[in-house]
């Protein structure tokens, strides 16, 4: 399944915890298709069938056969990992080989089947890490594997030790969860949610799927004496925010249940997603500390990337208790009560540090609000934007932000299909003009149709 957001079909998240079908990946999704259309169960984790074919109507009916063979198979393909697992676990190091060719490790019967591929002995610091052994999944519709740099995981490490937390509860944050285990003092634990399969076969890992998994989530969450739990959430940025955000509501409601007051989450995303985060869950706040990727095309440091990585971190925590690391650029605001990015000045008309790029921002008196320094006031749309941004097409506007149609969806607008490749010289303005006239040109010949046809018909 593609993007649901550019098909018009939007997440359902029922109330009351609704038992949505599982398909292998564990439980499903409902989607709805526009306002008021037919809803349907599809895979939470991939959006493409050929990933996973999982369908459902809604309102469809499911045969007892069909819920028990379903059930069999999901149990099956779980059970053949946990049962590899512990193969792997009685293995003598030695006779351990791991498969470049396939990424996986391999057990000593299947060496000789594997004799063609690119082998290699496996040491004991690769199985402490494993991460840097396995070659990170890259498939953007289902489970796409990007991994902290070491700076970064040393930091949310760190910090969390500093806050006195004991137990962390790692969703796909695996780099977080092997430096923790490294960790010769042991004052530490940790339980790590990954979608992940080839991960379960190399280290601890929780599919939330079965009651079996609940009871060890639930053991795990309980603080007993000087305990204290934390959750750090690092989910793909293809997910959709309100599911995601429903899930760890749940979590964190498991957690409240045994502790009657509020979780302390850590959840790791790019700082666009901001007011979808905040809507859904309102108890947190974002910093200003960016989290680079190793193997991510963007989202680090270096020539490779961008100068400025655009993941932030959106906690509960308050946001005092966590201190930046001044030997990057950080410094703590007083007015804010803060730390913030040498960059993000304060600024006394808002009374706060505006900026969330990272880069230096500007207030705007009719805005009355900061707004990036490349940004400049329009009088005709009454609002701050890019200078070559399509001039009259307010905030307020209906219909598409680029070009004000309704006919096509987001990703197929030509005016952002031209922006692509527009001719040196040639402004957003003009293409924007030709587009309006061409749409007009078209619903005249179309009401001309229907006038020509009205007159045809005999009184």
């Amino acid at each position: 399944m593609e993007n649901p957001e550019t098909l018009g079909i939007e997440v359902v998240c029922p109330e009351g915890g609704l038992a949505a079908p599982c398909c292998p990946h564990g439980p499903t999704l409902l989607f709805e298709k526009g306002r008021g259309g037919r809803r349907f169960y599809a895979c939470s984790a991939c959006r493409d069938r050929k990933d996973c074919s999982f369908f459902q109507w809604e309102d469809e009916k499911v045969s007892e056969a069909r819920l028990r063979a379903r059930e069999e198979v999901n149990r099956l393909k779980q059970q053949e990992y946990r049962n590899r697992f512990e193969e792997l676990a009685s293995v003598l190091r030695h006779e351990k080989k791991f498969c470049d060719d396939c990424q996986m490790l391999l057990l000593p019967a299947e060496h000789g089947a594997h004799s063609a591929h690119r082998t290699t002995a496996v040491t004991a610091a690769q199985l402490r890490r494993p991460s840097l052994l396995l070659r990170p999944l890259d498939n953007k519709k289902s489970n796409a594997q990007y991994l902290f740099t070491d700076r970064s995981a040393n930091f949310l490490l760190d910090s969390l030790a500093s806050l006195g937390y004991t137990k962390v509860l790692c969703v796909g944050t695996p780099r977080l969860q092997e430096l923790i285990k490294l960790q010769k003092s042991g004052s530490m634990k940790s339980l790590l949610l990954d979608i992940d399969l080839s991960v379960v076969c190399k280290s601890l890992t929780l599919l939330l799927s079965s009651q079996a998994s609940s009871a060890v989530l639930k053991s795990f969450l309980k603080e007993v004496g000087e305990e204290k739990v934390v959750m750090v959430a690092d989910p793909p940025f293809g997910g959709l925010v309100k599911p995601l955000a429903n899930s760890f509501s749940l979590i964190s409601q498991t957690w409240k249940d045994q502790q009657d007051s509020e979780m302390p989450i850590i959840w790791i995303f790019p700082y666009f997603f901001e007011p979808r985060i905040l809507e859904c869950l309102p108890s947190l706040s974002m910093l200003d500390y960016q989290v680079d990727y190793d193997n991510h095309p963007l989202y680090k440091h270096g020539k490779t990337g961008r100068r400025q990585s655009p993941v932030r971190l959106f906690t509960n925590i308050s946001s005092r208790c966590i201190i930046l690391p001044q030997e990057e650029g950080y410094r703590f605001c007083a007015a804010c009560q803060r730390y913030v990015s040498s960059l993000n000045k304060h600024c006394s008309e808002c009374n706060r540090c505006p900026s969330k790029n990272g880069c230096e921002w500007k207030h705007c008196s009719s805005c009355e609000k900061c707004v990036k320094s490349s940004w400049k006031h329009c009088g005709s749309c009454g609002r701050c934007a890019l200078p070559d941004h399509p001039c009259g097409r307010g905030q307020n506007q209906q219909g598409r932000f680029s070009c004000g149609g309704l006919d096509h969806k987001r990703k197929f607008c030509p005016v952002k299909d031209a922006h692509k490749n527009k001719p040196k010289g040639q402004t957003v303005d003009k293409r924007f003009s030709r587009h309006c006239l061409k749409l007009k040109a078209k619903n005249k010949s179309g009401a001309a149709r229907q006038q020509k046809k009205m007159a045809a018909q005999p009184l």
